[in-house]
């Protein structure tokens, strides 16, 4: 039996939120033992707990912008010793022999597995190319600190071994997975989201961020697509705490120009059935590489055609032409010419549906995912 201190940055249930929870839910528990450290509640922690998984609530040492002020460095090593304690006190209970930290955004799992003399294993989520310090910083500290890291993609891992080579020998890559066997569409209507039943629904899930890429499509549908009534777009999903002026600029962006009518916002769910039942093209159109991508596979699994940018972990998800269109990142022309392909054809999207649904079954079960996991825990 293998003793591991999960360490996670969130308690939501966005994309790392969900590999977490499924890996666990999924693990065999004859082989393994779970412990979850979160920085506080939220729906993970619930879910967690439904599966009989022991969540513990403590400081993560969450790597954050402002930090390195005096009064929040300050805070930070307070927050490390309060931190010990609690896990110091689970050690002791537990005896662990791995110390797994998903997500580069949490440090507690490196600095205790090295005063305590436990492997760690770091999950790597994040493709960072600026500010340029973190992105020479990380590698750096994923070479020294870690006996193994685990990458979502191979965009993610050539992201890191491009700055130091030798991390390719510790490094692997095991691809996000999701539950296949008991798929659940919850049928909808599209005048329940203030739509008309014969509008064709292009549906962004994700956060209200930079990196997701609403001001695009928004211009996008704007310059080049707003002619055609019947095309609405839907965002789901809500602003990091702190960044809620992103959330402000689409809603000032849609508001001066008069498409209120057009363009659909609502705060994120976890229950994303209903909002796959009125979709007709699900779009990623990330300004910046995302990592992997699970809304993509989401999206598969509901045999929806996927438009995404031609960067990151996508690249691996999407195949072009096939299950969707891969399209250059910001260029309004490629992203309009991809759209308006899939809204002039039914047929397509529902060849590149049931593609991507083919090809998610394949290539991205939970299955595969954990069975990849369960390997290389036990190697370690």
């Amino acid at each position: 039996m293998k003793n591991i201190l999960f360490i996670h940055q969130s308690a939501e249930l966005y994309g790392s939120d969900k590999t977490l929870l499924l890996l666990l839910k999924n693990l065999d528990k004859t082989k393994f033992s779970s412990v979850v450290v979160l920085p506080f509640d939220g729906p993970l922690k619930a879910e967690l707990e439904k599966a009989n998984i022991k969540v513990i609530i403590a400081p993560v040492l969450k790597l954050y912008r402002k930090m390195f002020s005096p009064k929040n460095i300050l805070k930070f090593f307070k927050e490390i010793k309060e931190a010990f304690k609690v896990v110091d006190n689970l050690n002791k209970e537990h005896k662990f022999d791995l110390i797994y930290s998903n997500t580069l955004a949490v440090l507690l799992g490196m600095i205790y597995a090295n005063r305590r003399k436990i492997k760690h294993i770091w999950h790597v989520h994040e493709i960072i190319v600026h500010p340029k310090i973190i992105a020479t910083i990380f590698p750096k500290l994923l070479n020294k600190y870690t006996a193994l890291v685990i990458c979502n993609s191979n965009s993610t891992k050539k992201n890191l071994i491009d700055r130091i080579t030798e991390l390719d020998q510790k490094t692997v890559v095991i691809y996000n997975g999701l539950e296949t066997g008991n798929l659940r569409i919850t049928n909808s209507s599209k005048e329940k989201f203030g739509f008309n039943s014969d509008d064709i629904i292009i549906t962004l899930v994700g956060r209200i961020s930079r990196l997701k890429g609403h001001k695009w499509l928004l211009a996008t549908f704007i310059n080049k697509l707003s002619r055609n009534q019947k095309v609405k777009l839907l965002f789901v999903g809500s602003p990091v705490i702190g960044q809620e002026y992103y959330l402000e600029e689409i809603e000032q962006i849609i508001l001066e120009n008069e498409i209120n009518d057009k363009v659909k916002i609502i705060p994120f769910t976890k229950e994303l059935s209903q909002i796959w039942s009125v979709t007709d093209i699900a779009i990623m159109p990330s300004s910046e590489a995302e990592s992997f991508g699970l809304v993509a596979v989401e999206a598969m699994l509901a045999q929806k055609p996927v438009i995404g940018s031609n960067h990151g972990g996508l690249t691996e998800i999407i195949l072009n032409n096939e299950t969707g269109f891969l399209v250059e990142p910001n260029n309004e022309n490629e992203l309009a010419e991809a759209i308006s392909k899939l809204v002039e054809s039914p047929e397509l999207r529902k060849l590149y549906g049931e593609n991507g649904y083919q090809r998610a079954i394949d290539e991205f079960s939970i299955e595969r995912y954990v069975q990849n996991f369960e390997k290389v825990l036990l190697e370690q």
